[in-house]
């Protein structure tokens, strides 16, 4: 006996637009004999569907279970309807409405695809823009929600009568796929040479190959911007790129066709493989094998390589039949300014860089770096988010305001929220040029449209010099809403507290290279109690100067003077001309100048400058030519062996929680004749990871608190993070480490919003 029909209203929520949503739910219903209908709205997917009572079972079942690889289901809103049931089940045009749905991220080709793009017989063979619900662009062409193709750039390119059938049809992967096109329709890819003249090329991506191989260095407008290509073997190539693109020994991030060659390269562990092959395709930092045809110059002095695995059908051509090993594929700019995003952008920015470009004409949205991960502690770690991750949004608990938090002043992102969500943009770099500023209001243009969001409440670092800080007074001023200004450090903790749901109280140990202090210092090595929308400072490592101020930043020389002349006073010269190269003699009275008068010496407990010190008395680095690289060549250093002694006995005072990180210091001076530079730059890590555990033991003893946070980008350091956690483990305590966002500064945004909504409560709670 049939059963009694009943209709259902459902909507899904999460992101389920773009990602083969439609598709799968008509043909779940189809299967399950149900007819209905289905729709993209604002607020997410809306299904109205009829059927027996079991058979709706099995259909909610089925949404929950067998969702796309690429769908994230975040709510389902079930409610009863009446009417009569139609006689089938149908996809409708979308609706307008309020912007609630998703975003959905760049997706990497996907097997499917790539199977048609060498496939000689396939209409679609070799066509470098091929793709389909499960892969290609999303974030990157998106100008509006929801999203349909009149709301990408792909609305330029009316689809033929093929590929529109391939659109229309349900039962076919490519249903509702909106950047769908073919050779007849689609976007097209040309070359240029320098001065902007069209090559005429019967094949550009043939030419393009032969031009690497001889040693050329191609721009290639790809996903989110352009890259810059060339043959990662040729050492000359790679030497003259460098020159060209004033990165003197920055590493470069290198692509290879395939898992194999990634693993002829480095070693690399079954998470790094995972992360490798995921539809993100993120760079990943793995510990290069030695024997390899890679030259030193990819990652001068450096233990461990960028790797990625092509994400785009035009790198999947090149790689291929190029038969490359292994490709640079560099960030389209010169050092510190943002990716160059259209032709004419790169054209003007990059001919002096590139020999040739290789365009193409589907627009670019939002320009967008490829995201790196680095594997610490058995879980991958985020250094840089971006591509394959933005714009998926992170918990968010104050649903009662709109947050806009402008970052930090270096690695800056910015953070809206809406509801329980936040969405941090990708990274928009440091903010120190218009290029990068007018990136920065570009993309903040762009995400306040897509996010229908108009903030409420604005938050800033409190650093008066950072230019976040000041557009955010300026915003502030001009909108007449409050601003609430929080202290980088703790910004840093509670975007970690944000992203795992922590509530306070609990401990934070923040390291990284600086941030203004509440007392005017500058703060970088701090252990924080952190109490919701309050805090106690409870400890730090020792402060000492800074001497010439942001040239101690670039300088690792004289910060080892900064040490120094802590620990020796008077005999500081003396020994600073044992350890230092001639070129630097002249230089030390000055700095001594500077430290003995307390001139442009500003007071520093920062971690970075704790490793450039250490860096300079091993003699790896005197002056850095990129923010970061004494403590990686320090830790690349470390890396090269597994033996060393714990110094440093003494480097914890237990009576107050100060690290003496003299005592470290000192003890590697004493040892410099005893054991290798590799031992001491271990020794280095380990001694620290021991000081620092005590530290935490202690306050943790103190405040009766076993939580700890762990967030700055010293913990980028994959020697020091690792030891610290397990010498913590061992203790009984529990770390928090991010996992979904950065730990370096690119993280602050979304914690100056976490932090600010506390704020923000807790006003609420004492008015009541």
């Amino acid at each position: 006996m049939a059963g009694h029909t009943k209709g259902l209203s459902i909507i899904v929520k999460g992101v389920v637009q773009g990602v083969g949503f439609r598709p799968f739910v008509y043909r779940l219903a189809k299967k399950l004999n149900l007819s209905g209908n289905i729709r993209n709205t604002g607020k997410g997917v809306l299904i109205n569907v009829w059927g027996e009572e079991n058979q709706l079972e099995d259909f909610i079942k089925g949404l929950k279970e067998e969702a796309p690889p690429l769908a994230r289901l975040e709510k389902i809103i079930t409610s009863p309807i009446n009417g009569t049931p139609p006689a089938k089940f149908e996809v409708l045009e979308s609706e307008a409405g309020p912007k609630q749905a998703k975003i959905p991220a760049d997706v990497a080709t996907c097997e499917a695809c790539l199977a048609e793009l060498f496939d000689p017989q396939d209409r679609r063979y070799r066509y470098p823009f091929i793709n389909c619900t499960d892969c290609g662009p999303r974030f990157s062409v998106i100008l509006d929600l929801p999203y349909d193709r009149v709301k990408t750039t792909m609305h330029v390119f009316p689809m033929c009568p093929e590929c529109l059938a391939e659109y229309q049809n349900p039962e076919n992967r490519r249903f509702h796929a909106e950047p769908n096109a073919c050779p007849v329709c689609g976007p097209q890819i040309w070359l240029v040479d320098k001065d902007g003249n069209k090559i005429h090329a019967e094949d550009p991506v043939t030419y393009a190959i032969e031009a690497i191989k001889q040693g050329k260095i191609v721009a290639l407008r790809g996903l989110g911007g352009f890259l810059l290509a060339c043959d990662a073997t040729n050492e000359k190539t790679v030497k003259l790129l460098r020159y060209r693109k004033k990165r003197p020994r920055k590493p470069f991030a290198i692509m290879v066709k395939d898992l194999e060659s990634a693993e002829s390269l480095a070693f690399l562990s079954d998470n790094e493989k995972e992360i490798l092959t995921s539809p993100k395709r993120p760079i990943v930092l793995a510990k290069r094998k030695l024997a390899s045809p890679l030259p030193e110059e990819i990652a001068p002095g450096l233990e461990f390589i960028g790797l990625m695995l092509p994400y785009t059908p035009l790198h999947h051509l090149i790689l291929k039949e190029g038969n490359f090993l292994a490709l640079v594929m560099t960030s389209g700019n010169l050092s510190g300014e943002p990716l160059c995003v259209t032709n004419d952008e790169a054209l003007r920015r990059l001919s002096h860089i590139a020999d040739l470009f290789l365009f193409h004409n589907r627009e670019i949205v939002q320009g967008i770096d490829d995201s790196v991960v680095r594997v610490i502690a058995g879980k991958p770690r985020l250094i840089r988010r971006a591509r394959g991750y933005v714009p998926e949004p992170l918990p968010f608990t104050c649903e009662t305001k709109k947050f806009f938090a402008f970052g930090a002043h270096l690695k800056n992102t910015f953070t809206l929220t809406r509801g329980k969500e936040a969405f941090i943009s990708q990274h928009i770099g440091d903010l120190e040029d218009l290029e990068t500023l007018n990136f920065f209001q570009k993309a903040l243009m762009h995400f306040e449209n897509l996010l229908d969001i108009k903030p409420e409440v604005l938050v800033c670092d409190l650093h008066p010099g950072y230019l976040s800080t000041q557009l955010a007074e300026e915003r502030a001023k001009k909108a007449q809403i409050p601003l609430i200004k929080v202290q980088h450090h703790v910004a840093h903790a509670a975007a970690v507290a944000g992203e795992f749901g922590l509530e306070p109280p609990f401990l934070a140990l923040i390291l990284d290279g600086l941030g203004l202090g509440d007392d005017g210092t500058l703060w970088g090595g701090e252990l924080l109690k952190i109490e919701r929308g309050q805090y106690e400072h409870l400890g730090h490592l020792f402060p000492v100067k800074q001497p010439g101020g942001d040239a101690a930043s670039r300088e690792a020389w004289r910060m080892l003077l900064a040490y120094l002349y802590e620990i020796y006073g008077e005999k500081t010269s003396e020994i600073a001309k044992k350890l230092l190269p001639k070129t630097y003699h002249e230089k030390i009275p000055l700095v001594l100048k500077m430290l003995e008068g307390n001139i442009n010496a500003p007071i520093t407990t920062s971690t970075g400058r704790l490793f450039d010190a250490c860096a300079a008395l091993l003699g790896i680095c005197f002056e850095q030519t990129f923010e970061g690289e004494a403590p990686m060549l320090l830790e690349s250093l470390a890396l090269k062996t597994k033996k060393s002694p714990i110094f440093s006995s003494s480097l914890f005072r237990s009576k107050k929680l100060v690290l003496d990180t003299r005592a470290l210091i000192k003890d590697l001076l004493e040892n410099l004749d005893s054991f290798s530079k590799e031992e001491l730059a271990l020794s280095f890590h380990l001694s620290l990871a021991h000081g620092l555990k005590e530290m935490l033991v202690s306050a943790s003893r103190k405040t009766k608190l076993k939580n700890i946070v762990f967030s700055g980008g010293v913990f980028q350091n994959k020697i020091l993070a690792e030891a610290l956690i397990n010498f913590l483990r061992k203790e009984g305590l529990k770390v928090y480490f991010p996992e979904k966002l950065p730990v370096n500064d690119g993280a602050i945004s979304y914690g100056q919003a976490v932090w600010a909504s506390w704020i923000y409560e807790r006003g609420l709670a004492k008015q009541s």
